[in-house]
């Protein structure tokens, strides 16, 4: 039987897109695989809807400037252990890089590689005036989408509606000037002086240290289409308006 023609694309097949992508990074600061498994559990314990399945950078940079020797084979199968998805190494040596690779974990550091006595193999330079410290703060102007997850290691402001399947996550504080229909976790793990502010609470789920309300507990009548901020009190969470 004559194979009818294929379809023509009018276009390309793919294209690669630049992107704002956030994951959280897991810094390492000792050697010792069955501590770092004990303090993992604890803190997915804490928030298990958010680091079920996540993308994590591994940071060796601190523990090879002291030194440690870190098994990157063996930190990949501890992590992948407990659910967590290693998407790149960073402040890696030689050695380390490419037993990540094997692992199918690329090098992400924006550093330079540290060797194993720790010192960075670029050429010394002068060192720079000292800035003054900036705030660890991270600010988003667009919407977040459906299947988006965005992570801040200090306070997080949205500037943008947060949409229903999303997902944004602070160690501390999260702003949000717009609607929350997807995820709010702040305080992550354990930070319970976190707080929530929302121009228009409809979330899914919303999480201050590891306590959680999701759905229908997530918004009283009195304060919906509110502004409203949410925080935590004697273990419980708290909505108000504003």
């Amino acid at each position: 039987m004559p194979t009818e023609p294929q379809q023509q694309h009018s276009g390309p097949t793919l294209e690669f897109k630049t992107s704002t992508f956030s994951a959280p990074v897991l810094v390492i600061a000792t050697d010792d695989l069955n501590s770092i498994e004990q303090q993992l559990q604890e803190k997915i314990e804490k928030a298990p809807d958010f680091f079920k399945n996540s993308p994590i950078i591994l940071d060796v940079q601190g523990a090879n400037k002291k030194n440690l020797n870190i098994d990157i084979g063996l930190l990949c199968q501890l992590v992948r252990k407990l659910k967590l998805l290693p998407i790149g190494i960073r402040g890696g040596n030689d050695e380390q890089n490419s037993t990540a690779l094997k692992y199918f974990v690329p090098n992400y550091s924006i550093h330079h590689p540290v060797n194993a006595g720790g010192e960075s193999k670029q050429t010394k330079s002068p060192a720079p005036k000292e800035e003054a410290p900036r705030p660890n703060t991270l600010t988003i102007n667009q919407p977040v989408r459906s299947g988006q997850r965005i992570y801040a290691q200090g306070d997080l402001i949205i500037l943008a509606p947060v949409n229903a399947g999303a997902e944004v996550i602070a160690e501390g504080n999260i702003h949000i000037y717009s609607s929350l229909r997807g995820k709010a976790l702040a305080g992550v793990p354990e930070n319970t002086e976190a707080r929530i502010y929302c121009s228009d609470l409809q979330a899914e789920l919303i999480s201050i240290a590891g306590h959680y309300q999701v759905n229908d507990q997530t918004v009283p009548s009195k304060v919906k289409g509110k502004p409203v901020q949410i925080y935590l009190q004697e273990h419980a969470l708290i909505i108000k308006d504003i």
